[in-house]
């Protein structure tokens, strides 16, 4: 099992700024990416950054150049930090973990961090 805490979430003007922190605990041996994905009212939960145990990384277009996912190995936590923030960025953002297992992969969430952008 896998246990995620997400922080940083909360309210910001238009082109500012926030970091994301995501800490996980349990068994985190066998996790092989990390990342985060965002829900918007009315809509599908959707990737926004991920992470892969070897350091690779990909983000959806809508955030290159203004998003950028970080990790600290020896304190397991993955960041988000979040810049030039556009209305449309507001969401629940989400922690997601993915487990390797022998013949399958699980996945595991966060509880979600608001993200308000006011225009």
């Amino acid at each position: 099992q896998v246990q995620l805490v997400e922080s940083g979430g909360g309210l910001v003007q238009a082109g500012g700024s926030l970091r994301l922190s995501c800490v996980a605990s349990g068994s985190i041996f066998s996790i092989k990416r990390m990342g985060w994905y965002r829900q918007a009212p009315g809509k599908q939960r959707e990737l926004v950054a991920v992470i892969t145990s070897g350091g690779s990384i990909g983000y959806a277009d809508s955030v290159k150049g203004r998003f950028t996912i970080s990790r600290d190995v020896t304190k397991n936590t993955v960041f988000l930090q979040m810049g030039n923030l556009k209305p449309e960025d507001a969401a629940v953002y989400y922690c997601n973990a993915v487990e390797d297992r022998p013949i399958d992969e699980k996945n595991y969430w966060g509880q979600g961090t608001q993200v308000t952008v006011s225009s």
